[in-house]
């Protein structure tokens, strides 16, 4: 069985990262995506899904009924609770986990990393933090031979203009972004490493930061991850002196 590939109104392009320069975005595919694609491809009657609690973790498993086998086949994985609500957040990211391990989705892994420069993107300053209020949408996307994403365009819904095309660079403005998405792109230092073992030494916060970012050690977490991460530490922060 072979799902099919997601439609560019199947997926959300989300803010990442903010920084002075611009903002980074993530792909998305949300669970009545899934629940979807369930349906067309199998039929509304043909899948079901169930919860289990194991430990303090939240676990979706996913099963699809197997006519020639006469069985159901599953796969089942964990969600990570979201900043909001925690039991929905766990509930739905663990679905939708559980559908990547059916193959629903799982070109979203071969995105490239997304940069929107200054100049595509309203900026604004909220105390120390930078951020935004433009939202984002996939306006086309293809793919190879492989499975593999290899056309992107993204447009800024709020000035209706296209502010990502994948491809490769021509202007000196488009090299000099390309430079800085390969710098994001880097594995993180030694030092930044020895700063996140002293400052995560619980397991399970360790095990949700893994399964966050698809890692298994902090040596694999890129430099554009572990901005995101600083974010989050700079917001706890802020949380825990008001």
């Amino acid at each position: 069985m072979k799902f099919r590939k997601l439609k560019a109104s199947e997926i959300d392009a989300r803010v990442s990262t903010v920084t002075e320069k611009g903002c980074s975005l993530l792909l998305y595919k949300d669970a009545r995506v899934d629940q979807n694609i369930l349906d067309e491809t199998v039929g509304c009657l043909n899948w079901q899904r169930s919860h289990q609690l194991i430990g303090d973790r939240l676990y979706c498993t996913v099963e699809i009924w197997d006519e020639e086998k006469q069985q159901w086949i599953s796969k089942q994985d964990v969600g990570t609770e979201s900043y909001t609500e925690k039991e929905k957040g766990q509930a739905s990211d663990s679905f939708k986990r559980a559908c990547f391990n059916l193959g629903i989705g799982r070109e979203l892994y071969t995105a490239p990393f997304i940069w929107i420069p200054k100049t595509k993107v309203t900026l604004e300053k909220k105390g120390e933090r930078m951020t935004t209020r433009d939202a984002f949408s996939v306006e086309d996307i293809g793919y190879d031979d492989e499975g593999c994403i290899n056309k992107l365009v993204i447009r800024n819904d709020k000035t209706k203009t296209i502010v990502y095309q994948l491809g490769e660079p021509t202007t000196d403005e488009q090299k000099a972004e390309k430079h800085y998405d390969d710098v994001r792109a880097q594995k993180i230092s030694n030092t930044d490493i020895s700063m996140l073992k002293k400052k995560y030494q619980r397991q399970e916060q360790i095990d949700n930061i893994f399964n966050h970012f698809g890692i298994d050690k902090w040596e694999d977490m890129t430099v554009q991850q572990f901005t995101e991460l600083a974010g989050t530490m700079r917001k706890e922060k802020g949380d825990d002196k008001s």
